[in-house]
């Protein structure tokens, strides 16, 4: 007779987090998958080779993840992140690519991306970013994040810099706090510290701020308080 579980192993049985990868070069998605396989806590659950396939491919497979590819033939990554985020209870979308040009970078995730990552990326930091976006963290090549900085800092860029500002103002004081904290890439445990509350309390202001501020994740956050020019 098998021997059964104590609860403390049974609290430590996670399921796998499940990925699709879309990619039109069959090399490259087979090299995401090799990298991908050898990790314990992760699944290559499919692959898609155009964003045209992203839709069908999310409801037969139902990936936490999906690593997507920027230029593909017909539906390029860009537009397919743009109609899955839009969707209630969509995956996270890390946009893997060999271009980090500031239009692509803001258009993905300002359409609900949570991490960009150049393909040049080691492999320990793509297994890295799939895993904190999965927890609902956000992830950034630091090459992609200074370009996105200087991006939006510029004082002639914001030309929704009212508009940011009036919705932040619509927070309550800690919400604000804790908005202003993902502006300047705190982690949930970093932001846990900062402010003197428990990284629970921490993810409850966050699901809330999303929902106030009608925004996908916390990335959008960060780019709202920059373009209100508060980080």
């Amino acid at each position: 007779m098998a021997a059964r579980m104590t609860v403390r192993e049974q609290e430590t049985v996670r399921e796998p987090i499940r990925v699709l990868i879309v990619d039109d070069d069959a090399l490259v998605r087979a090299g995401l998958s090799m990298i991908l396989s050898g990790a314990g806590d992760l699944e290559v659950v499919g692959e898609a080779a155009d964003g045209s396939e992203v839709p069908a491919a999310v409801a037969a497979h139902r990936p936490d993840v999906v690593l997507m590819d920027i230029r593909m033939p017909r539906v390029d990554g860009l537009a397919a992140t743009e109609t899955l985020r839009g969707r209630a209870e969509s995956p996270e979308v890390i946009v893997l690519t060999t271009f980090d040009a500031d239009e692509f970078v803001l258009r993905a995730l300002r359409a609900g991306a949570s991490g960009f990552l150049l393909k040049d990326t080691p492999p320990a930091a793509i297994l890295d970013a799939v895993r904190k976006v999965a927890g609902g963290e956000a992830m950034l090549s630091p090459t992609v994040t200074r370009r996105l900085i200087a991006h939006v800092a510029g004082p002639d860029r914001h030309p929704g810099r009212r508009q940011a500002l009036t919705m932040i103002g619509a927070l309550s004081e800690r919400e604000r706090d804790v908005a202003l904290a993902i502006g300047r890439g705190r982690s949930n445990a970093e932001i846990s510290q900062e402010l003197f509350m428990s990284v629970a309390t921490v993810k409850a202001h966050v699901s809330r701020l999303l929902v106030k501020l009608s925004l996908n994740n916390r990335v959008q956050v960060a780019l709202l308080v920059h373009d209100a020019g508060l980080a």
